[in-house]
């Protein structure tokens, strides 16, 4: 009996999931949210995608996590993530199409880093780029700890010193509250968002999706009708088939 979902290993870098056979597949890199690396939730994507023929990379970018603590979010470095994408696409499975998938801050991370890049003109940029509940603008640090400690930390005020990202090994640019210049980038753009989300409102994904379209974009967006951040069973079957078809066009051909 052979394996519907093969592990493959990027030698320094981590696990990928991908159909069985030599490929070569095309590829997504997954950004976990704020869940960190360690949660297994980006793995459970990944799996996702590559039962339905993507080799799927959970990069997990999340920092000082183990078992029992999944990972902050604190001065994250986005050329890394730059360097894990280039390593995805030159993976030997890999046909080379390479696309971006992020969830919550994952979501943050993949549009962010897609408009530095564009920004910078750089060459390597994803084929394509997809986020569900995404915000529009950069957003504070995130400790793990405190979200065990009483309280709700989402409602605390962000101190500017404590940076979630950098960019060429510094924050200066990253300030908390600094739009989101996705609309830089011309190339595909999947945008998700619950209408009743109660982490990050819907109307981020709104506002990115109008600066995309007065900048000439043409964003594919869809807005689940009362679900929250994580979709329910029937929402979260119907956001994989709509994000599968929008892989399927812009990497499989």
């Amino acid at each position: 009996m052979s394996l519907g979902i093969v592990r493959r290993l990027i030698p320094e870098w981590g696990t990928t999931y991908g159909p069985p056979g030599d490929g070569p597949f095309p590829s997504v890199l997954v950004l976990h949210g704020s869940e960190g690396a360690l949660s297994g939730w980006s793995h459970r994507t990944a799996a996702i995608l590559a039962a339905h023929g993507f080799l799927a990379f959970p990069f997990g970018y999340s920092k000082d996590g183990n078992a029992w603590n999944a990972g902050n979010i604190i001065d994250v470095s986005l050329d890394r993530t730059v360097e894990a994408l280039d390593a995805l696409r030159e993976f030997g499975f890999s046909n080379g199409k390479t696309g971006l998938y992020g969830l919550s801050r994952g979501g943050e991370h993949a549009l962010l880093l897609t408009s530095l890049m564009a920004r910078e003109r750089l060459p390597n940029l994803p084929d394509a780029v997809a986020a569900h509940a995404p915000s529009d603008v950069v957003c504070g640090a995130f400790d793990a700890r405190r979200w065990r400690d009483a309280g709700d930390p989402g409602w605390q005020s962000w101190d500017p010193a404590d940076r979630a990202w950098t960019w060429r090994g510094s924050s200066d640019a990253l300030l908390p509250t600094t739009p989101i210049e996705i609309e830089r980038y011309d190339g595909p753009v999947f945008l998700s968002h619950g209408t009743q989300d109660r982490v990050w409102s819907a109307d981020m994904t709104r506002r990115l999706a109008d600066r995309l379209e007065r900048n000439g974009r043409r964003p594919e967006v869809h807005l689940y009708e009362g679900q929250d951040h994580t979709p329910g069973s029937d929402a979260e079957n119907r956001h994989f088939e709509l994000l599968l078809a929008f892989l399927d066009r812009h990497l499989k051909t």
